[in-house]
């Protein structure tokens, strides 16, 4: 009888042991409702312009235990929201993000990288106006817990980057106006 208890329970061992080396991905989408890209730039030196997108869309896949993950945003780029309708359809055309040929822009990762069980930066491939360059996202904050509105699980974080427009075919008026731009995303995304 002993050996037949000693056997139930490595058995239960080996099979919680192997569940939790066997966890699987989970994926999240994106709450549109909650979620804001901005961008930031000097203007002039006068001061530091701030705006944002209104329309994000995607996922993030998470996977803590084994220390992977990826993100896939989409920006609607004619979402823009300067604070003024005549800029924003100003900053939508061809000198800046020519919103009639290149209507979104993209971030896709291709690593996230961890401290412990929290990701702590998201390496990627950010696209805008056709071009795609390597960029960092930095999170200065990670949160995971269940959400207490929607009653399911959810995470949310706060990253940014610095890149220079005109490496993106949007540098008109540079250097008067600002060339690095630092961009900055607030984003919340719900478990399926």
């Amino acid at each position: 009888m002993k050996k037949l208890t000693r056997l139930t329970l490595a058995a239960v061992a080996f099979a919680g042991f192997s569940g939790a080396a066997l966890a699987k991905p989970e994926t999240y989408v994106i709450d549109g409702t909650h979620t804001f890209p901005r961008f930031s730039y000097s203007h002039f030196g006068f001061s530091t312009q701030l705006s944002r997108f209104d329309k994000t869309s995607g996922s993030i896949v998470l996977d803590k235990e084994a220390k992977t993950g990826s993100v896939d945003v989409t920006i609607d780029m004619k979402s823009v929201d300067t604070g003024y309708p005549v800029f924003n359809g100003h900053i939508q055309g061809a000198d800046f993000f020519d919103t009639a040929k290149y209507p979104t822009a993209t971030f896709k990762s291709t690593k996230v990288l961890f401290d412990g069980d929290k990701p702590t930066a998201v390496e990627g491939n950010l696209t805008i106006k056709g071009v795609t360059k390597p960029v960092t996202l930095t999170l200065s904050s990670f949160q995971q817990q269940p959400h207490p509105m929607l009653k399911k699980d959810a995470i949310g974080a706060n990253a940014s980057t610095v890149v220079k427009r005109s490496e993106f075919n949007a540098g008109k008026y540079a250097p008067y106006v600002g060339d690095e731009v630092t961009i900055s995303l607030a984003v919340e995304a719900i478990h399926e």
